[in-house]
């Protein structure tokens, strides 16, 4: 008996790990994402995935969908089986609530009303910035070509048109002066994508337009693929916050029995090196630390928030972005 034991320890190992290796499950999840975040989850999921690996054996394939971030919201809510959503703004994921797809609470799931980086609105200009574009008055002086998402589809957009409008408001101004700034900068629009990547495409490669106005990231990525002697970032005087909210899709991944999996992609951005990550790709990071490591890159700035100006981002899509709201009563579509 002595003789066989150790063979007969070697066929338990050898059952054991091929036991092991016949539970070891082939995960998938679906993130659907606003466009100007394609980078960074890209850089991002490899990460996460090795760790995933790591502490569970499972070979996870996370798969991505990227658009405007309200037009995601939207396919989400027509059927698209996202497991998480990483938006750009906050009413995007309270649709999803509207509709009984994630609890009501959501924000509260994660820290920083569940948005583990923020974003803001900055202007990228033709190199020298020839028409010397520094303010948000700047972007409605005749002569000059704005492009900015259409703000009724794209977070971007958005972000940008109540950053033009609180830039007044926080500068002592009324909204009669804010609505007059705003409507003379969309005046100079000629163009009105339906994303902050379409947006891109047409300043960038197109070459039509003196400025855009896009999210601080952007801009980064437009140098890195582009380089830096094509143009000049610009901060605005004043801008606003972009936080950038995240949220498991509960209907989704309690049918598809990926709740854990989907939960921990999520907590996991909060981590340094995911934080880290996001830094290199010039979104603003929650930890302290890593903020201080990139204030060259991310430096300090006078910002406002939506809910000081708007009171929520909620009561600013009713007032301002729905059918009739304010930008329909001055637009006019070219």
């Amino acid at each position: 008996m002595k003789a066989l034991l150790p063979k007969s320890l070697s066929l338990l190992a050898v059952a054991a790990a091929f036991s092991a290796s016949a539970f070891a499950a082939e995960v998938k999840i679906l993130n659907a994402s606003y466009d100007v975040s394609r980078e960074f989850y890209k850089n991002y999921n490899p990460l996460f995935i090795k760790q995933w690996k790591q502490k569970t054996g499972d070979d996870l394939t996370v798969n991505q969908s990227h658009g405007g971030s309200s037009k995601q919201a939207r396919a989400v809510v027509d059927g698209l089986d996202a497991d998480v959503v990483t938006m750009n703004q906050s009413i995007d994921v309270d649709i999803l609530a509207e509709k009984q797809l994630i609890p009501a609470d959501w924000a509260k799931r994660l820290p920083n009303g569940s948005a583990p980086f923020s974003s803001t609105s900055v202007f990228l200009v033709r190199k020298g910035n020839p028409k010397g574009i520094k303010t948000w008055n700047d972007l409605a002086k005749s002569g000059v070509s704005v492009i900015i998402a259409n703000p009724k589809t794209s977070g971007n957009g958005r972000y940008a048109y109540l950053a033009a409008w609180g830039s007044v408001i926080k500068q002592g101004g009324k909204p009669a002066q804010a609505k007059d700034l705003v409507a003379k900068i969309f005046a100079n629009v000629p163009v009105l994508e339906t994303g902050g990547r379409g947006a891109t495409t047409t300043f960038v490669q197109r070459e039509i337009g003196d400025v855009l106005v896009t999210f601080e990231n952007e801009v980064g990525l437009i140098k890195q693929e582009y380089g830096t002697d094509k143009f000049d970032l610009v901060y605005p005087p004043i801008s606003i916050v972009a936080d950038l909210p995240v949220s498991v899709v509960d209907k989704v991944v309690d049918k598809r029995g990926t709740r854990k999996v989907a939960e921990a992609y999520l907590q996991n951005l909060y981590s340094p090196e995911a934080q880290d990550l996001a830094a290199q790709y010039e979104l603003r990071p929650r930890d302290a630390k890593v903020a201080k490591k990139y204030a060259k890159t991310l430096p300090p700035l006078k910002l406002f928030t939506v809910d000081e100006v708007f009171g929520s981002l909620k009561q600013a899509q009713a007032e301002h972005f729905k059918d009739g709201g304010v930008f329909d009563q001055f637009y006019t579509r070219k």
